[in-house]
């Protein structure tokens, strides 16, 4: 049963699987390292208001934080020019530390160039990047190792290019 559907009847798991549902519709990753670092700040805060420290200093300390890693977010971000063979290979290394961690290595390889490839041909320049035109379609075969890209362009497309 999805996360989604569940009836959770306990107000902190409640805020937990909201989190937890709102950072996989974003990114679609890193579900459980937001459970563990949610737990740890929990943990954390269990013991400071053990030792009489009040809530709201907590919450405070940790609005402090949450600035200081945005600031530090911003100064470190890499901009990534899409078609730069440089940029290509850190789109590579984004890709494949993703999807290691759902597939094994090797498949996890292949499938890595298959999914910078496929950003790379629905790019446009200065422009997101519409992932309604990136169709998942599952074809039952024996090996996952046949897993390929498949490019497909549209008549009018196909006609301007023509």
């Amino acid at each position: 049963m999805p996360l989604k559907e569940m009836q959770i009847q306990n107000p902190t798991a409640i805020m937990i699987a909201r989190i937890v549902v709102a950072q996989d519709d974003i990114s679609g990753d890193g579900t459980t390292s937001t459970v563990n670092f949610i737990g740890e700040l929990m943990k954390q805060s269990e013991h400071y208001i053990d030792e009489g420290m009040h809530p709201r200093v907590l919450v405070d300390g940790f609005e402090i934080v949450k600035r200081a890693t945005l600031q530090f977010l911003e100064k470190f971000k890499t901009p990534v020019v899409m078609g730069d063979e440089s940029d290509r290979e850190f789109l590579r290394m984004v890709a494949r530390t993703t999807v290691r961690t759902k597939l094994y290595e090797s498949l996890a390889d292949q499938l890595t160039d298959i999914v910078v490839n496929a950003v790379l041909c629905i790019r446009k320049p200065e422009e997101a990047i519409d992932l309604l035109m990136v169709e998942i379609m599952h074809i039952r075969h024996k090996f996952d190792v046949y897993t390929c890209l498949i490019i497909a362009l549209r008549r009018a497309k196909r006609r301007n290019m023509e």
